[in-house]
């Protein structure tokens, strides 16, 4: 009941933060004199939002449909990766190295591939966001699974546990906070991957609202579709979060972010 309280009182500090902040906004552009199309008020925004609420809606459910899509294809294709890397030695050498260096590469600049390869459309929006999104979760993972103690594994084989039981009963509960965290910053790189492939090759979403609206310097519409984005991007954080919550009841993490919501601010 306590870490409820505490939780409720943390978001009342964080909601009245954001007000204050916007109303300090509203009070600076129309003391200066601000022109829309540079700095639109606060009230500007909110009244675009309500202008086409139907409109604006579809394109946000649009967006997180295509992030959650590739960060499910990142998370199913990181995990595996990480798995293969950790047991095989030319994977380590190769794929690995391969991927790190594909990770240097700006992502903007393969996105004209991926349209030339898939088109314009969904696809090819959920492949940016999936390369983008599986190299935290790859490298989190690969150090999650070798961080295991080496104690657990050899009285694993002492006690002639085959390699797959040692890497789902033991490796990998072992390697599930570290997962959980390149999740996290996978989400949002997701999201991220997203709007570069709404820029480049969608017709909808959140990133062509952006895109259309700055082409008729309809500033308004612009600030309320990063008002959606960030949005989003704490919704989608935090239902990672809960999911961590949910499945390390047991980790220090958690037991000590529950100690510290008992104590009282």
């Amino acid at each position: 009941m306590k870490s409820i309280w505490a939780r409720t009182q943390r978001s009342w500090q964080a909601v009245v933060t954001i007000a204050v902040l916007l109303v300090i906004w509203e009070a600076a552009v129309r003391l200066i004199g601000i022109r829309d199309f540079l700095l639109p008020a606060p009230t500007k925004i909110v009244g675009q939002f309500f202008a086409q609420p139907s409109y604006l809606l579809l394109q946000t459910l649009d967006t997180m449909r295509t992030t959650l899509y590739g960060f499910a294809l990142a998370l199913a294709l990181g995990v595996a990766a990480a798995i293969g890397i950790v047991y095989s030695k030319f994977l380590d050498r190769t794929l690995y190295s391969l991927l790190v260096a594909l990770n240097a590469v700006p992502k903007v600049a393969l996105a004209p591939l991926f349209v030339i390869w898939m088109g314009t459309g969904t696809m090819p929006k959920v492949a940016i966001a999936m390369l983008i999104a599986i190299f935290p979760i790859l490298i989190d993972t690969v150090l999650g699974l070798r961080s295991t103690d080496p104690d657990m594994l050899d009285m694993a084989r002492v006690n002639h546990a085959s390699r797959a039981k040692m890497l789902w009963k033991i490796r990998f509960p072992n390697a599930l906070p570290s997962i959980f965290a390149g999740m996290k910053v996978g989400v949002s790189f997701a999201l991220v991957g997203t709007i570069v492939g709404e820029f480049v090759a969608g017709e909808s979403g959140l990133g062509h609202v952006i895109l259309v609206a700055q082409g008729s310097f309809d500033t308004s519409t612009v600030f309320v579709a990063l008002a959606l984005l960030c949005m989003l991007g704490v919704v989608l954080f935090k239902a990672i979060e809960i999911a961590e919550a949910h499945w390390l009841v047991w980790h220090a993490s958690q037991r000590e972010k529950t100690a510290l919501e008992s104590v009282p601010t």
